[in-house]
């Protein structure tokens, strides 16, 4: 069943997101007012050493009021490159520049609400350019061995789906094990 939007106004809008409101028509004919959120490109990145630990953020959101690990992102600045948005917020979040950047997937972590679109990238080396411009931003940065990542994730330690899915996704391809018992 396909959800028809039959016109969409803007409520408030400021340069992060814009918050419209829809007149949507359902498949039986009648209509209904549905939110949304719309966002910038939301870029995301990592690296992976060879000893296959992964660098990872543990943060605070005061939103949810949870802590947790976390991978580098922002939003996507207008104009710029979604990869080289992931590379700049890696080194300002973390002091690590990265080397090539691998596309590990994209996701929409709640398209039933918002029209974000995170891109996860990955890099198999980075070189330490020194302490983080935006250390604000986690309580501490950490290399952490990508075999923990499931018990992780299944702990609740990694809350953002996104987050979880691209941990879990490295985990797979770099030790090429199943992440589900």
């Amino acid at each position: 069943m396909q959800w028809t939007k039959q016109n969409e106004q803007t409520v408030y809008a400021n340069r992060w997101f814009t918050v419209n409101l829809a007149d949507v028509e359902l498949p039986d004919g009648r209509h209904l007012d549905h939110f949304l959120i719309r966002l910038r490109p939301v870029a995301v990145a990592t690296v992976v050493n060879e000893a296959n630990e992964v660098l990872l953020l543990w943060r605070h959101r005061f939103i949810t009021d949870s802590w947790g690990w976390e991978l580098a992102a922002g939003v996507v600045e207008d104009g710029e490159d979604i990869a080289s948005a992931a590379a700049r917020e890696l080194e300002e979040e973390t002091g690590w520049r990265p080397g090539p950047l691998h596309h590990l997937m994209s996701v929409e972590p709640s398209n039933g609400l918002t029209d974000a679109r995170h891109h996860i990238y990955w890099a198999d080396e980075g070189e330490y350019v020194g302490h983080p411009v935006d250390d604000f931003e986690s309580d501490r940065r950490e290399w952490v061995p990508l075999k923990l990542v499931p018990d992780m994730v299944a702990r609740g330690e990694v809350p953002a789906a996104n987050m979880a899915a691209a941990l879990l996704l490295l985990h797979h391809l770099r030790l090429g094990q199943d992440v589900l018992p």
